[in-house]
């Protein structure tokens, strides 16, 4: 599978193939949901914690006498039907960590992404970009304009960081980082040419090259004839367009040029009146 290479204003120069080993898989959905499940229970602290009624504060006299109120007998002004009492059954600190086989994630990352790879784009020359605001957009407005873009680089760019740092819609992550929840998250996903090769090492089978093949200068995209345009011959056109034609040759002969389909009826139907 190839993708489109573009420079740092948003025009395409080239494309680029990319690693089968992590483009070109049947993506395992129950492989990438365990993986995001995983992620997000991982990310949860786990400090939530709610006071039963033996560590809320007061209630340590007896309200009222147990017997001759007519009221339900009552130990404690902290328990739980009582406004100010404990919590029954509430959330206490916990770690929600899940663990999974290396190979499992390792599965996961490459089925996401084979599932985006028509969503994949290279970057050339990220140095060149200047770190601005209206640079990214410019870049971006060659690539279609995505409504989210995930810039995957191989290391710390400042200038794309600089650039994106403005846009809620754009996130420069290290291509070690790469997860899950992004993967799925952005619409499109922009490599540079240096993170394709850094992925493949980490997930792939670590021989893959990144070859930008540059776009042949002078190209123009084939034009399209234009569609044959046929006239109804009804009434008197038919009856004009029935007349033959007589061509003079060189030496003083005439021919008759075949009349065109149609043109007998038409003829016998002047002829007759």
């Amino acid at each position: 599978m190839e993708a489109s290479v573009y420079n740092a204003t948003g025009e395409s120069v080239g494309t680029v193939a990319l690693d089968d080993a992590l483009f070109g898989i049947t993506p395992n959905v129950a492989v990438m949901h365990q993986a995001l499940v995983r992620q997000q229970a991982n990310a949860r602290q786990g400090t939530h914690d709610t006071k039963t009624r033996g560590e809320v504060q007061g209630g340590g006299r007896k309200p009222y006498k147990q017997k001759g109120t007519g009221r339900a007998r009552q130990g404690s002004t902290r328990a739980p039907q009582w406004k100010g009492g404990g919590t029954v059954w509430g959330p206490h600190p916990r770690k929600y960590t899940q663990s999974m086989p290396r190979k499992m994630r390792q599965l996961a990352i490459r089925s996401a992404l084979s599932a985006k790879a028509a969503s994949v784009s290279v970057l050339q020359g990220a140095v060149d970009l200047d770190g601005r605001t209206k640079a990214m957009i410019r870049l971006l407005g060659g690539l279609d304009n995505p409504r989210t873009t995930l810039v995957i680089v191989p290391g710390r760019v400042e200038n794309l960081y600089r650039a994106a740092g403005n846009l809620g819609h754009v996130k420069v992550l290290n291509a070690g980082y790469l997860n899950m929840a992004d993967l799925l998250k952005y619409e499109r996903l922009l490599f540079t040419v240096e993170s394709l090769e850094h992925i493949s090492r980490l997930w792939g089978d670590g021989a893959y090259t990144a070859q930008v093949v540059e776009a042949k200068a002078g190209t123009v995209a084939p034009t399209k004839s234009a569609p044959r345009k046929t006239a109804a011959t009804t009434g008197t056109a038919a009856t004009m367009t029935a007349e033959t034609t007589a061509t003079v040759l060189p030496d003083g002969e005439e021919a008759e040029v075949p009349t065109p389909m149609g043109a007998d009826d038409a003829t016998e139907t002047e002829a007759k009146a």
